[in-house]
């Protein structure tokens, strides 16, 4: 089968490589029939390290099941399911507290050896991991159904570690798809003032649409004093930062007001950062947020997808075939494209 590896920055190819098999009794095999590329793959796109033997690619998926193994219960072969970015067994102490992406038996598609930007997948936990999609669902409807596998939960995620609620001032920091996705899910949570920080039209005025109320386009002290400005000098109640770049929290912890909270879903790129009296200490600000828990919040979204009470397959502005995924990549580092799916 075809699957993409990544063996240096920059160096993306579709090669062949053996197909997928049941290792245990709780894996299934999907027919991977809807991926993407996400603003975390650039990471290494820009920084890997030579890699001889290549890395495996790609953590967000939809598919139909082909096989599953015998101790899978909840699923069947022919069945479409969504697929998160992190497998979790459902079972251990963290996944029943619902924070599935630090399950002790768990682990992240994204460089395994089971990875999504391929034509299969192996999927461990089959039943813990992956969720079923009504029957008949609408074809249509698969690209926002696919950004459930992490991009739309993930600023979910973020909202919900806020606390966004009625009432509250949000900051966006980022207008990549996992800041839009922000900005819709800040709405969903009742949100009244949302405000984008981003500087690329096109999609600022996507996050209009998904429920920005104000839309900042300076950055760093410039963008500071323009968000306070807009806040009556006292900042916003939640700090969405979806960038993972130092320069993307210190505009959180500049922006964020007394007794605020900052969360944070753009994977860090860096391993040190203030905390002290100048920073969050001497504003009392809480700073939360990691790895989305997609699969603890699948359920409820899917309907919501459905229902079309949320649309957030938007985000995905190309489409192009597994064969140009190299492609895929350049279009997402130029920033000539948002978000682009991949059809395997």
């Amino acid at each position: 089968m075809r699957a993409t590896l990544m063996y240096a920055a920059g160096d993306v190819r579709v090669v062949e490589v053996a197909e997928p098999t049941l290792i245990d009794p709780t894996d299934a095999i999907i027919r991977v029939t809807y991926a993407c590329v996400c603003g975390s793959d650039l990471h290494p796109y820009h920084d890997l390290d030579d890699t001889p033997e290549g890395r495996r690619m790609g953590h967000e998926a939809i598919g139909v099941i082909e096989q599953i193994g015998a101790d899978v219960t909840t699923l069947a072969v022919g069945d479409t399911v969504i697929v998160p970015f992190a497998w979790s067994d459902g079972t251990c102490a963290f996944c029943r507290d619902g924070i599935t992406t630090s399950c002790v038996h768990g682990g992240f598609f994204d460089g395994a050896a089971s990875a999504t930007q391929a034509e299969k997948l192996r999927v461990p936990f089959a039943d813990g991991t992956a969720v079923a999609l009504p029957a008949g669902t609408d074809e249509a409807l698969m690209p926002s159904l696919l950004t459930l596998s992490d991009v739309y939960l993930t600023g979910y995620h973020a909202a919900v570690r806020g606390g966004v609620e009625a009432g509250k001032t949000v900051v966006v920091i980022g207008d990549g798809a996992v800041g839009l996705s922000a900005v819709l899910a800040a709405r969903q949570l009742g949100a009244e003032t949302i405000v984008l920080m981003g500087r690329h039209a096109a999609r600022t005025d996507l996050g209009r649409e998904f429920g920005a109320t104000h839309v900042v386009a300076e950055r760093g002290d410039e963008g500071v004093e323009k968000v306070l400005e807009l806040t009556g000098g006292e900042g916003a109640h939640v700090v969405l930062e979806a960038v993972g770049h130092m320069p993307a929290y210190e505009q959180a912890y500049g922006v964020v007001r007394p007794g605020g909270v900052i969360s944070r879903v753009g994977v860090p790129q860096y391993g040190d950062a203030a905390v002290g009296f100048s920073s969050l200490f001497g504003k009392n600000a809480t700073l939360t947020g990691g790895p989305a828990t997609v699969r603890a919040y699948l359920e409820a979204a899917i309907p919501q997808v459905i229902d079309g009470t949320i649309t957030p397959g938007r985000v995905f502005d190309r489409e192009l075939p597994l064969d140009d995924i190299a492609e895929a990549y350049r279009l997402m580092d130029t920033r000539e494209a948002l978000k682009v799916l991949i059809r395997p």
